[in-house]
């Protein structure tokens, strides 16, 4: 099994919906309303590049139907809701631990 990560799990599930490049950018506007260009999107989709917002991550778990925590998780970033809040490093060590203990369960609802 190969490892899934953000780029791949944009283009698997751009590809399951049978949009063409340029039919994911157009729905991922950038910060001024114009839409991502399709090479872009092509970086991110061959990991050459990564999102370069917590905004994109949510465009394309919206717009791919994808949970955006999924997509944090493989884009290596905290969402700004987990980010804002005021943990210390004990918190967030054990949060870490309970997370790695959590993650060691393969395969297991």
């Amino acid at each position: 099994m190969t490892e899934t990560t953000f780029g791949k799990a944009i283009s698997t599930a751009r590809k399951a919906k049978g949009w063409a490049l340029k039919d994911l950018a157009e729905r991922i506007p950038r910060d001024d309303g114009e839409p991502i260009s399709p090479q872009y999107l092509n970086d991110i989709e061959h990991d050459r590049r990564s999102p370069s917002s917590d905004r994109l991550v949510q465009q394309f778990a919206e717009a791919l139907e994808i949970d955006a925590d999924w997509l944090y998780f493989l884009a290596g970033r905290f969402p700004e809701d987990i980010r804002g809040k005021k943990l210390s490093e004990k918190d967030v060590a054990q949060a870490m631990q309970a997370f790695r203990r959590g993650g060691s369960k393969k395969g297991k609802s």
